[in-house]
């Protein structure tokens, strides 16, 4: 995953208020912490923010007043209604570290004839570098008939990831379609 570039302001005034006037100015309030170092508070530009977030474990180089920041998205707070962003929380990350990050499941492909899958878990925990956080775990339903399930342990995790989540976490289930029994008590009755 490629890091985004945005430049920000140093935030020296806290508050609703101030929140509330920055986010009018087209400005998003947010706060960089982790290693141990004093949280900073910036303001981001809210439309380069907004685009470079839509992806999830998000990379961004900060740039703050020409000091950089490497940092990883770990919430973004939004409008329940609007559903703008608010306020963006960043951890410092250095190249090389590992960090613990949510995957999304991506599933792919058809079941066999007369079943269906369900998706038991929509993310993932990985352990992954970085600068190399996968944006999501694909998995291949092709040909699977009703009865069989693919678990954490199943998935084929993106190089240099390790899984953080239970091996036996149940992930998708493939189950008899509801017309199939229909079906089949029907030819079943005719013969």
């Amino acid at each position: 995953m490629s890091e985004q570039k945005l430049t920000a302001e140093l935030r020296t005034e806290f508050g609703k208020g101030f929140a509330r006037r920055a986010r009018m100015a087209g400005q998003i309030p947010a706060v960089i912490y982790g290693h141990g170092a004093e949280p900073i508070h910036i303001n981001l530009p809210g439309r380069a923010t907004t685009l470079a977030v839509r992806v999830s474990n998000a990379l961004l180089a900060i740039d703050v007043d020409g000091e950089q920041h490497l940092t990883l998205v770990k919430d973004i707070q939004r409008d329940p209604v609007k559903q703008i962003i608010e306020h963006v929380d960043l951890q410092t990350v250095k190249a090389g570290e590992k960090v613990t990050v949510d995957i999304a499941i991506h599933v792919s492909g058809e079941v066999a004839p007369g079943a269906v899958a369900s998706l038991e878990a929509t993310t993932v925990s990985l352990e992954a570098e970085a600068t190399h956080v996968p944006t999501a775990v694909e998995v291949t339903i092709d040909g699977l008939k009703a009865g069989e399930s693919i678990h954490a342990s199943d998935l084929v995790l993106p190089k240099g990831s390790t899984l953080l989540t239970e091996g036996d976490t149940l992930v998708v289930r493939i189950a008899e379609a509801a017309g199939a029994e229909e079906e089949e008590s029907t030819e079943a009755a005719a013969e």
